[in-house]
This record gives structure tokens, sequence and C-alpha cells, in this order.
């Protein structure tokens, strides 16, 4: 019969110069492409949020047009149910997208994000579109010159990741969270 103690095993030594685990592990970053995917894949999977929610609103509301008077309203409403929609499952760990791309959020330490963190990180994450929004607003530019200007800060904000110590993006660092590889989480 063999014995699994340290008095039997003669591993005394050996058990007391193992530090204890008190760190968590060492995670590692997803690469920039694999988070871009990921951005990309959600923007398709919000597509059918603003499908059900524009469908929802203007239901409700007999909006006859995308012109009525209320399409402030309607902006608004929609920055809530993104809201709800990000909080609820960065809260959870993972979206869908980020089930997919296998990219998990937590806390600067490591720990599940809290509703006030990922909330934080829910309006800090609009720095992805407002300062191109708010160049385009005082002129009359066209649909194509407003997409290259979108899209052109989008791809200078994901390369300034580059510069961050960890290579997260600064919303990330801004609001106290990271995103880590991981396998997606359980179901239950």
């Amino acid at each position: 019969m063999v014995s699994s103690s340290p008095e039997a095993s003669g591993s005394d030594q050996a058990a007391s110069q193992i530090p204890p685990a008190t760190h968590a592990p060492v995670s590692i970053v997803p690469g920039l492409w694999r988070r871009m995917a990921c951005w990309l894949y959600e923007g398709m999977l919000l597509f059918a949020v603003v499908f059900v929610s524009g469908w929802l609103f203007s239901t409700l509301g007999q909006m006859r047009d995308a012109m009525d008077s209320r399409r402030h309203l309607f902006q608004a409403f929609l920055f809530v149910v993104f809201g709800v929609y990000f909080v609820w499952f960065w809260t959870k760990g993972q979206t869908l997208a980020m089930k997919t791309w296998n990219i998990r959020i937590v806390d600067a330490n490591g720990r599940p994000v809290s509703q006030r963190r990922a909330l934080a990180r829910y309006l800090l994450s609009w720095v992805w579109f407002l300062p191109p929004l708010a160049a385009i607003a005082p002129f009359k530019l066209s649909g194509g010159e407003s997409t290259v200007l979108i899209f052109g800060w989008v791809a200078v904000w994901a390369l300034l990741a580059r510069f961050h110590p960890e290579r997260q993006f600064w919303h990330d660092a801004w609001a106290g969270t990271r995103l880590i590889t991981s396998k997606p989480m359980s179901r239950r």
C-alpha cells in the first residue's frame, strides 16, 4: 500500500517550498485580430437586438417612418437596450460572440465583473464611436466619407491597444476590466 502523506513519501521539504496558490493563474490576452473578429461578430448579433427593439418601439409608439420626430427618443431607447444587453452578459462573463471566440471578461484581479464595473465599461466603450460621430456632426459628410472616418477611428483605437502594457483596449484599462482567453463558460 502506497501512502500519499508527506511524511511517508519524504517530500516534507519539497511541499514546504511550493508557494501557496494565492495568485490567480496567469491568463493570456487574446490577440488583436481575434478581439476584432469578436467585435465584428458582436455587431452582427446586435443587428438582431436592434431589429427586435426597433420593431417593439415603433409598433408600440406607432412610428410611421424613420424620420419621425421621436427618432431621438428611439436612439436613447437603443442606448439603454444595448446597455442592458452588455451589462447583463458581461456580469455573466461572456456574450455569445465572446463564447464563440473564446474570450472572457474579468476585472483587474481576475474575478467576475460587477454590474457597476460592467456599466462603466459600457459607457467607456462608446469611445469606439463618439469621437468620429462628434467630428461628423458639424459637417455635412456623405455616407462614404462618414464610413471612412468611423472605420478609420475604429482601426486607430484598436491599434492603440498595442501601447497598453498588457495589450488591452484602453477603455478596458479605464474601467478596470480585462479580456482574457477562456473556453466558453458553463450554461448553468
